[in-house]
């Protein structure tokens, strides 16, 4: 009897206060303590910013891998996302289970190059401080729409492994509608959906021979799943599970869920915003498809709507490339990452092409030039505060500001705008940088007390940093 209470009270503990805090859990990526609404690691604020040419860079031949990691390092990068993936998308990706002399899969057995690649990954992007996003699963690998045949060569289709049939494992031969309608079975396996044991188990093993590696590393955080239209039982049994793995390791992870809608303040979003105590972060990637001044206001109201409970603002996948399928174009990659950077974004980073930026000339100057306004104005110690500015037309400027001692000013084009600057009488530099080159421009000088008129330098993007000038720094 005592045995069973014992056991009971173990259970009942709280997931977070299973794991201890080592050493390295207090220098790993985490909430600040300061500002939740951003991220710390290695005991110090961190603004993740970042961008690459695929989703899935574990996959990449080494000498394809390195270079990317480097020129993300050398432009200030220190981000990027990494699906579990392994679609033949390029032709050089392989599955994680080994394949038999019979040609099929047995999903108990690991294809050891799969994993090698996987860790060479965390051990490169470890070594240069560069955080991980990993996203578990993603619903477009078991799909045959649009006649990508996916499903058909996947190991978890039956007809390609030696563990189950059709009928044991409740799959279909085919899936054609896209995933977003939600119809693979394969997001149904939880015990509260269908409680499908014969695919579950081979699901754990692979989120357990994942977490293996990972959990070697303080550079990662989790997602479930990519934009994801599956029951909330789904994300929530994963989120669970892995936090439960880890806290037997005496880890600490975050784990957040990524929603398929557009609209942020839809049910679906609600679910990870609503439950803090299970999804440690929000990713608001798909408020990425939204254009101008409302892209910005919808990710104010994610903010406000945790304001009772701060946590770390994700966008992991920041759209538009000129000539897409979206209609979205490179202007609108820039100016929605640098909306989402004055606005709060813990994290920022370019989609792949070809409907995003990836790592190109345009991102690489993009963050750059982002590097270089936090290096006089912190992004963690400012506001957004659109209401000081007058002259303004809807999607001319954004602010953020720290009030009578640091202001963030974008322009996403040629730009005249007043902004109150009542709250310091102090002299105030302005030093103006070029987001499409990624370089310093002009310094001015102004004298607070009332409102200011501001005007961007020239045509195309500019960002100021505008600051108390007895507190103003030199340019290196």
């Amino acid at each position: 009897m005592c045995f069973r209470i014992i056991v009971l009270y173990l259970f009942l503990i709280p997931l977070h206060l299973c794991a201890t805090n080592s050493l390295a859990d207090k220098t790993a990526l985490q909430p600040w303590s300061d500002n939740p609404f951003y991220w710390s690691y290695q005991n110090k604020p961190v603004l993740l910013l970042g961008g690459s040419d695929d989703d899935n860079l574990f996959q990449w031949p080494e000498k394809k891998l390195i270079p990317q990691l480097d020129r993300l390092k050398n432009a200030g990068g220190n981000v990027i996302r990494n699906t579990m993936s392994d679609r033949k998308d390029k032709g050089f990706e392989i599955y994680s289970f080994q394949k038999q002399k019979n040609c099929k899969y047995d999903l108990n057995k690991w294809n050891k190059e799969y994993w090698s690649r996987f860790e060479r990954l965390l051990r490169e992007t470890s070594k240069r401080d560069i955080i991980v996003q990993i996203e578990i699963w993603d619903r477009f690998d078991y799909t045959d729409n649009k006649g990508r045949n996916r499903w058909q060569d996947h190991p978890y289709n039956p007809k390609n492994n030696i563990n189950y049939t059709y009928k044991q494992s409740g799959f279909a031969k085919n899936y054609p509608a896209h995933p977003g309608a939600n119809r693979q079975p394969f997001f149904f396996t939880t015990p509260k959906q269908r409680n499908n044991l014969v695919v579950l188990k081979y699901q754990q093993k692979f989120v357990d021979k994942m977490l293996d590696y990972t959990l070697k590393y303080d550079n990662v955080l989790y997602c479930i799943d990519n934009e994801t239209s599956a029951e909330e039982e789904w994300g929530s049994y994963w989120a669970k599970y892995i936090k439960q793995h880890a806290a037997k390791e005496g880890k600490i992870i975050n784990v957040t869920e990524m929603w398929d809608s557009w609209n942020l303040t839809s049910k679906e979003h609600k679910q990870t915003f609503d439950n803090p105590e299970l999804y440690d972060f929000v990713d608001v990637s798909q408020n990425n498809h939204i254009k101008g001044q409302k892209h910005w206001d919808n990710f104010l109201y994610v903010k406000r709507y945790l304001s009772k409970k701060p946590r770390p603002m994700n966008t992991t996948k920041t759209y538009g490339a000129d000539g897409n399928s979206f209609g979205h174009s490179d202007q609108d990659a820039i100016e929605r990452f640098w909306r989402h950077l004055l606005a709060g974004a813990a994290s920022v980073r370019f989609h792949r092409p070809t409907a995003g930026l990836g790592l190109n000339d345009k991102a690489v100057a993009a963050i750059r030039a982002a590097r270089k306004l936090e290096s006089i104005v912190p992004l963690w110690t400012v506001e957004p505060a659109d209401e000081l500015l007058s002259e303004r037309d809807k999607n001319e400027a954004y602010l953020a500001v720290n009030k009578g001692r640091s202001y963030a000013l974008y322009f996403p084009a040629d730009g005249k705008v007043m902004i109150d600057m009542s709250s310091t009488k102090d002299l105030l530099d302005i030093r103006w940088i070029n987001i499409d080159s990624g370089e310093w421009g002009p310094i001015q000088n102004v004298k607070g007390g009332s409102k200011i008129s501001v005007s961007s330098p020239g045509k195309g993007n500019w960002a100021a940093a505008i600051i108390v000038k007895e507190k103003s720094l030199e340019i290196e």
